[in-house]
């Protein structure tokens, strides 16, 4: 019997939900990869209109060519345009996929190493609409140096690409994720590797965003443990436009000043406990409010941060003591914040609410399986409408925003 991703089927009658306008639709897509190596990587298209019957539905799967190519980081939200970039960090290859139809997107390009730069990170919106694109080395044929950044067009075209192997910067240095600032031009990238076990790096590299040139580097500090400065990991701009917020790994948070200075630095502002393989992640700015994974409490943490020098916690959003949460994207509405990882999460799709007024997180008990009161939606138990039945391993994950369905 084929099986189907229904979330609350004949339950969701009962559930409590939002009433929707049978006119509007609101979709989550899943960077997935497949557990069997032979099987495809795809996309997965959930509905989750808050409706009976459709919240959680799997819509349909878009496949991509090739096996085994590790799909990892897409963009955090739905571009404007509608082309959303996701990478396949272990083959090296960029999938650009179009949105247009929001019920069924399409593969509509994909790209490799870009000017000898290779394994493709993390894409970000330019104020042009293009995308900027972190590389984390050069082609090992080149030694395997450092990578940089790349503008690209949104159909996936190379617009300009800069090297961060400069003399001077440390051979180890993998350029991982950035913050763009166009208010104060200049770009934020964080150097965490993911390839090698190279040394922990705690570097912060400050480019010049008008023509790509890395201007500083510098070291973020340690606090009382020790040890919050390693692994720099993801820059968050502040609604200001000017502010940014640097994550670790490690669980440290740091606040950036004199960026658009010649000695710009950083300052310890809070920090999260940590364990070992158990790295803070992905975090979201949500208008004056910081939410950020914390494996070590297996839960998501809400941070005031109207003091951005100051932030304080106002509430946490506990998963299941098996949980590790990783990456997680917040809806258009500030509403909805759907939460993937490791351990049980590996096969497995959560879903928090979130009160944007007050910072309160709590687990939506309604984004659940037929017949189960567990909370999320498994990707371990499904034949896929692309073909196959093998685990998914949801990693990226993007919500559509609100669509007006089309009128025949």
């Amino acid at each position: 019997m084929r099986l189907r991703l229904l979330g609350l089927s004949a339950l969701a009658l009962a559930c409590g939900c939002p009433s929707a306008s049978p006119e509007s639709r609101e979709y989550l897509y899943l960077w997935t990869g497949s557990s069997d190596s032979t099987q495809p990587d795809f996309l997965a298209v959930l509905d989750v209109t808050e409706a009976p019957l459709r919240y959680g539905r799997l819509v349909t799967t878009v496949p991509v060519p090739g096996l085994k190519n590790g799909p990892h980081h897409t963009e955090h939200q739905m571009p404007a345009d509608r082309r959303l970039f996701a990478n396949g960090f272990a083959s090296g290859k960029t999938f650009v996929f179009d949105m247009s139809d929001p019920a069924a997107p399409r593969l509509d390009g994909q790209l490799g190493e870009v000017g000898g730069m290779v394994h493709p990170h993390s894409y970000l919106r330019l104020p042009n609409g293009n995308v900027l694109a972190t590389f984390q080395m050069w082609h090992a044929s080149a030694g395997a140096l450092p990578g940089g950044l790349a503008e690209l067009t949104p159909q996936g075209k190379v617009v300009r690409s800069s090297s961060a192997n400069l003399p001077g910067v440390d051979k180890f240095i993998r350029p991982y994720s950035a913050a763009i600032v166009p208010s104060l031009d200049r770009v934020v990238v964080t150097t965490t590797d993911m390839v090698a076990d190279y040394p922990a790096s705690r570097t912060i590299e400050v480019w010049r965003l008008s023509d790509l040139k890395l201007l500083h580097s510098f070291p973020l500090p340690d606090g009382p443990r020790g040890d919050e400065g390693l692994y720099s990991a993801e820059p968050r701009v502040l609604a200001d436009g000017r502010t940014v917020l640097v994550s670790t790994f490690n669980c440290g948070l740091f606040l950036l000043e004199g960026l658009e200075t010649e000695s710009p630095s950083a300052r310890l502002v809070s920090s999260f406990p940590w364990v070992k393989d158990k790295y803070c992640a992905v975090p979201v700015i949500a208008g004056s409010y910081y939410l950020v994974t914390v494996p070590a409490w297996h839960a998501v943490v809400s941070l005031d941060i109207s003091n951005p020098a100051a932030p304080k916690e106002v509430s946490r959003a506990t998963l299941d003591t098996s949980d590790v949460p990783h990456w997680i994207s917040i809806s258009p509405d500030h509403r909805r914040v759907v939460v993937t990882g490791y351990g049980t999460l590996k096969h497995r799709v959560v879903m928090l609410n979130f009160d944007s007024s007050t910072g309160q997180l709590e687990i939506n008990r309604r984004f659940r399986e037929v017949a189960t009161w567990k909370s999320g939606l498994r990707m371990d138990n499904k034949t896929w409408p692309h073909g196959g039945n093998a685990p998914g391993v949801p990693h990226g994950a993007v919500f559509s925003g609100l669509i007006e369905a089309k009128k025949n």
